[in-house]
C-alpha cells in the first residue's frame, strides 16, 4: 500500500469502477499529498462534474423566476467580458495603460440555498466567457486563499491579474485574517480588470456573521461586498427532487466485500480518517482522492466537534465535485452533525454536506452485490 501520493497528473483523473481490485483497497488515511504551486494553477478549472455544464444546461424550476433571471443576467455578463483583456495576454498585464475603473460593481455574486444549481450556472459562466482557459480561472474558496500562501500575495496578483475572469465557488470567510486577505486580492485585482464571480449561501455583507466577530472587520466585509452585485436564486435542492430516498447505511461487511471488489476503491474507518483530515490542509483533499474510483467507509458516526466537521464539508465537496460515490456503514448521512451544528453559524455548510453526501450514497448503493 502506497504512503505517498504522487503529484503528477491531474488532479481529478480516477479509473473506471471494474472488476476486482488486484491488491485490495487502498486507504485514504495512507495518503498524505504533496501539490506543487504549478499544479495549483493548472487546476483552476470547472472540475469534473461541471466540466461538460453550459448555460442550456441548466434546468430552471418553472415556479422559481429567479433561476430563468440569473441563466439571462450571468449570460449577459459573460457576453460582456469580451474584448481587448481578453485577448491582449500578457503584453496587456505590463504594458498596456490601464483604463478608468468603473464605479460599478465588476462582478456577480450568486446567493441562495444549497442545491439550487449555483456551481453549475458559475461552472456556466466560466465555460461561456469569450477568453482563452488560460486567461480564466475556476476554483473553491479554500483553493483560493491556499494558492496565496503557496504561491505568496504578490505572485498571486501577478498570476491571476491578467486574467479576464476569475469564478471563486463556496465562498465563505471563517476567519478573520481569510477576510482581510481576500479583500485585499480581489481589490488588487479589480484594479488591474478582473472580473469576479462568486457562489455562496451567505449574501456578501453578512460574510463571517455568526462564526467570527464580523463587526470588528465591518470595513474589509463592506469592501468585499461593493465588488458584486448580488443575484439571489431561490428554490428547492435539486439533487433529491423526485428522486427516492437515500439508501439506508450498509453493515461493515458489506461495504468491505464491496472495496475489495471495486478497482479503485479506499477503505477507512471513519473515526481514523477523520483524524487524518486534521494532519491534510483542506486544499489538498482533491488531490487525497486521486486514482480513487469510490470511498468506502465503516463506523461512521456523529462529527465529535466542528473543525472535524469544517474539514468533512470540504472533503465532501471535493468527493461530489469528482463524482466519486461514497459507501459507507453506521448512521445515515443526516445524522452527521448535531442539532446545536445545524442550527450555527455553519448550518448551511452542513445542510449541503449532507445533501451531497446523500446524492454520493445513492450513486454508490450499485457497488453492493444485491
Amino acid at each position: 500500500m502506497s504512503t505517498s501520493l504522487s503529484t503528477s497528473g491531474s488532479t481529478y483523473g480516477r479509473p473506471p469502477i471494474a472488476g476486482p481490485a488486484a491488491t485490495g483497497p487502498q486507504a485514504l488515511c495512507a495518503r498524505e499529498p504533496r501539490v506543487p504551486a504549478e499544479r495549483l494553477v493548472a487546476e483552476m478549472v470547472p472540475p469534473p462534474r461541471f466540466d461538460s455544464v453550459r448555460f442550456d444546461t441548466y434546468e430552471p424550476d418553472p415556479g422559481q423566476p429567479s433561476q430563468a433571471e440569473a441563466v439571462t443576467v450571468l449570460s449577459g455578463f459573460a457576453a460582456g467580458l469580451g474584448g481587448a483583456h481578453a485577448s491582449g495576454g500578457a503584453k496587456r498585464r505590463w504594458f498596456a495603460k490601464k483604463a478608468p475603473l468603473s464605479t460599478a460593481p465588476r462582478g456577480v455574486y450568486l446567493d441562495g440555498g444549497y442545491g439550487v444549481g449555483k456551481t453549475h450556472l458559475l461552472a456556466s459562466l466560466w465555460h461561456a466567457t469569450p477568453a482563452e482557459p488560460a486567461l480564466k480561472a475556476f476554483g473553491t474558496f479554500v483553493e483560493l486563499t491556499n494558492l496565496v500562501g503557496a504561491l505568496g500575495f504578490q505572485q498571486t496578483v501577478q498570476t491571476l491579474g491578467g486574467h479576464r475572469l476569475l469564478c471563486i465557488d463556496e465562498f465563505e470567510l471563517d476567519d478573520p485574517g481569510d477576510t482581510v486577505l481576500v479583500s485585499s486580492l480581489l481589490s488588487r485585482l479589480v484594479e488591474q480588470g478582473v472580473a469576479l464571480a462568486a457562489t455562496s449561501n451567505t449574501l456578501p455583507g453578512k460574510l463571517g456573521e455568526g462564526r467570527f466577530a464580523a463587526a470588528d472587520f465591518l470595513r474589509e466585509i463592506q469592501g468585499l461586498s461593493a465588488h458584486f452585485r448580488p443575484l439571489r436564486i431561490d428554490g428547492q435542492d435539486y439533487r433529491h427532487r423526485g428522486l427516492p430516498e437515500a439508501p439506508a447505511p450498509f453493515s461493515d461487511e458489506q461495504v468491505t466485500k464491496a472495496a475489495y471488489a471495486t478497482e479503485g476503491a479506499s477503505l477507512d474507518d471513519f473515526p481514523g480518517l477523520l483524524e487524518h483530515l486534521a494532519k491534510v490542509h483542506p486544499s489538498r483533499y482533491g488531490a487525497l482522492t486521486d486514482g480513487v474510483a469510490a470511498v468506502c467507509l465503516t463506523d461512521v458516526g456523529p462529527v465529535p466537534d466542528q473543525s472535524t466537521a469544517l474539514r468533512l464539508v470540504v472533503l465532501a465537496d471535493r468527493l461530489y465535485d469528482r463524482e466519486i460515490p461514497v459507501l459507507a456503514s453506521g448512521v445515515p448521512f443526516d445524522r452527521l452533525f448535531s442539532e446545536e451544528m445545524l442550527n450555527g453559524g455553519y448550518r448551511k455548510k452542513y445542510f449541503r454536506a449532507i445533501s451531497r453526501l446523500t446524492a454520493l450514497a445513492r450513486d454508490a448503493k450499485p457497488l453492493v452485490s444485491q
